[in-house]
């Protein structure tokens, strides 16, 4: 695919983009002007939207396209039902694409919706014109997800089942309310619009605007206000080196709802086999990601071979005591599952642990002072 050419442009595509869009800017706050909305369009439009785009985040993004977790099929099913609702083609091809992007990040030939591209593009222009025809049919990258009943019933019928949907529901619940355009325009158009945006940009803001604590050989971002608009999505730096994590904000305080839903949903069952990424791992990214920033600027002073040398001394010793910890700390926990538990043993593994958790919070002080000078 060149980056210079201009494949045929898809219509269809264009004019839902283009006549949604302009409804919900133009006759959406007419009509309310005009008539009124009530507490009934405001409470059904939050559901229908945290339907729609948490089925994209939990559903599409975090079980088919990454197999993060496992989930029960009529949990499934729901998710399969509001990607339909959703309006972003089906798990299958949404998957598909997806992967493709997480092998070629930022590869402007490879890459479906590159942010190198330009906002523009990695936001909505990718879907305007056929740039990506070749894949329209070849889902070679999903045989798992081709495996899946649930998967595949909702691509065979994801065309009447987005009809149904986007249509169906509205309208139902302006029959149950008696105000059928006032639904169709909140719960259907303005819920729609939003929930597209709300997604695309992950592909372009996110690689934008934020913060890059884990790794810089990609573009993307970490962002706790995206996180808000997104379900949690915001937190795109962290996905973009662990996409096998199930969350995307991996601290207690980081707001990703849709982490939230899928450990409730294993307390109930209706998850399993939750992938988290070893604690270890995620502690040496940033602190490599940490020393790469201060060697770029030490590579700036007069003196940078000896301060180079005394950073990666610094960035060894603190490897080698989280090594140290996170090993004591693995066999604690095993040794409570096994008949190794004796007093004595355990008394002396925890003492070890203790010791080693000292050290090592003594050295991430001595690594954030180092750090710090070249901030």
């Amino acid at each position: 695919m060149s980056t210079e050419s201009k494949p045929p442009l898809i219509w269809l595509n264009i004019i839902i983009f283009l006549s949604s869009f302009i409804t919900a800017v133009v006759i959406v706050p007419w009509f309310g002007l005009e008539y009124g909305y009530g507490l009934e369009h405001l409470i059904w439009f939050l559901v229908a939207f945290s339907f729609c785009n948490l089925s994209i985040t939990a559903g599409y993004h975090r079980l088919w396209s990454h197999k993060t977790y496992e989930a029960h099929w009529s949990l499934r099913v729901i998710f399969a039902i509001g990607g339909a609702f959703a309006l972003q083609n089906s798990a299958l091809h949404w998957s598909s694409d997806h992967r493709i992007h997480h092998k070629h990040v930022d590869n402007n030939d490879k890459d479906p919706y590159s942010a190198k591209r330009g906002f523009w593009f990695s936001h909505i222009g990718w879907m305007l014109r056929e740039y990506n025809a070749n894949t329209y049919s070849d889902y070679s990258n999903c045989r798992d997800l081709q495996k899946d009943n649930v998967v595949m019933w909702q691509h065979k019928y994801y065309v009447p089942l987005a009809i149904a949907t986007n249509f169906g529901i509205p309208i139902l619940l302006g029959a149950i309310y008696g105000d059928i355009w006032g639904m169709l325009l909140v719960v259907g158009v303005l819920r729609l619009v939003l929930s597209h945006h709300s997604t695309f940009f992950i592909n372009s803001l996110a690689h934008i605007w934020g913060s890059q604590p884990y790794t810089d050989k990609n573009t993307a971002r970490d962002n706790g206000v995206l996180a808000v608009f997104t379900f949690g999505e915001g937190y795109h730096n962290y996905h973009h080196i662990f996409e096998n994590d199930y969350r995307n904000g991996i601290h207690w305080w980081q707001y990703d709802p849709t982490k939230w839903l899928i450990k409730s949903c294993s307390w109930l069952g209706l998850t399993r086999k939750l992938r988290v990424t070893p604690k270890i791992k995620i502690e040496k990214a940033k602190a490599k990601m940490s020393r790469d920033v201060a060697v770029r600027k030490i590579d700036t002073l007069p003196n940078a071979s000896q301060l180079k040398e005394s950073l990666n001394k610094e960035f060894e010793q603190l490897i080698v005591k989280m090594s140290d910890y996170y090993d004591v700390k693995k066999q604690m926990l095993e040794s409570r599952k096994s008949s190794l538990n004796e007093k004595y043993e355990s008394s002396l593994l925890k003492l070890r642990y203790q010791q080693l958790k000292k050290e090592l919070i003594a050295q991430r002080r001595n690594w954030a002072m180092q750090v710090a000078r070249y901030a």
